[in-house]
């Protein structure tokens, strides 16, 4: 066994600190890597405190993984010692289902093994994420990140970064179409970087002018603040596509009325209901759709890193060491970071 050195929660009141555990070696198909970055997600947030029930404790959360290849099993293929290899928010699933064999492991039919706060498909031991420094995964759930990508910025990708790309992906995104994408956060800036770069003419809609101006910067070429009724009005079924990245509950029916016959808007944020119900009236007349996608698959995260470093696509983040953990958590809460915290790991061994 390997022994590692992370942050953990206790239970879910208790602060992350300093913890030691153990990673098994590495199998046959199996590398070992030296974490570089992690970055933080919101998720982690909600997983430590069990706002969403099931959490697993003493826990370490991180599933945007960046990291040096140490060691490979005598299998692997696609990987060798020296290599940077990315790691997101699952490590193993059953590989026979359906969505599996087509490279969706994430819906998994006997559900995938998450990064954290899941349990290992052999064993049933806990998994444990990337605020730490070292990881043994299949080379199976790992990608290989390009050299020419920022390496600290590019942790993100593994999550807010694919979670974007894949619906952009998969309703086809491109050239001649009008997307809007709604909040400008963690998910939402990526989600203006990608429809930009696909061709798209980007509307980002906000409640906020002073982050829409910041949008511009990005690669928005439009800025709709939703609370303004006129320009609201001015809108109305002008977007093929709507990418709505709120992470809580609200009012949905306003901006179905942004879309055109047969728009499309997913959700890739919201974990709780919409609030209020959204109307029937808003689908029935446009024969328009709501829909949801999750991250994606490990050919895809593939493809989206190689997509990233063709366009120099990376996220906006503000480093900090692990011993700021806690106090990022509290400014994750308000809102206050632009627009994703990554975890510099060699911080670990500053203790």
């Amino acid at each position: 066994m390997i022994k590692a050195h992370g942050y953990a929660a206790a239970n879910p009141t208790a602060p992350l600190a300093p913890f030691t555990f153990e990673r098994r070696d590495p199998g046959p198909h199996d590398i070992q890597m030296e974490i570089l970055y992690c970055g933080v997600c919101h998720s982690d947030l909600h997983q430590i405190h069990d706002d969403w029930g099931g959490s697993i404790y003493p826990m370490v959360p991180g599933h945007e993984i960046i990291g040096r290849v140490v060691a490979v099993g005598t299998h692997v293929k696609t990987f060798k010692v020296g290599d940077i290899a990315g790691v997101g928010c699952m490590v193993d699933s059953c590989q026979h289902c359906d969505p599996c064999q087509h490279g969706l492991e994430q819906y998994c039919e006997e559900g995938a093994t998450w990064t954290y706060n899941g349990r290992e498909r052999d064993t049933g031991a806990p998994t444990h994420g990337g605020y730490s420094d070292v990881l043994v995964v299949k080379e199976s759930f790992a990608v290989k990140v390009p050299p020419s990508l920022d390496l600290k910025a590019a942790a993100p990708l593994l999550c807010a970064g694919i979670t974007t790309y894949s619906p952009l992906k998969h309703w086809q995104v491109g050239p001649g179409m009008t997307v809007g994408v709604v909040g400008l956060g963690g998910l939402g800036h990526m989600g203006v970087k990608f429809a930009h770069a696909m061709g798209a003419r980007v509307v980002m809609i906000t409640t906020s002018a002073a982050k829409g101006a910041d949008a511009t910067k990005i690669g928005a070429d439009e800025v709709l603040v939703s609370t303004d009724p006129e320009a609201m009005a001015r809108y109305k079924g002008k977007l093929d596509f709507i990418l709505n990245t709120v992470p809580v509950g609200h009012d949905a029916n306003p901006y179905m009325s942004l879309l055109k016959l047969d728009g499309t808007m997913v959700v890739v944020g919201l974990l709780t209901g919409l609030e209020p119900p959204l109307n029937g009236a808003s689908l029935i007349f446009g024969r328009k759709s709501i829909a949801g996608s999750g991250i994606g698959g490990i050919a895809e995260t593939q493809e989206m890193f190689d997509f990233c470093a063709e366009h120099g696509i990376t996220c906006e983040v503000e480093v900090i060491p692990i011993q700021s953990i806690n106090q990022a958590y509290e400014r994750l809460v308000r809102n206050d970071v632009r627009y994703r915290f990554v975890i510099d790991m060699a911080s670990l061994k500053a203790g």
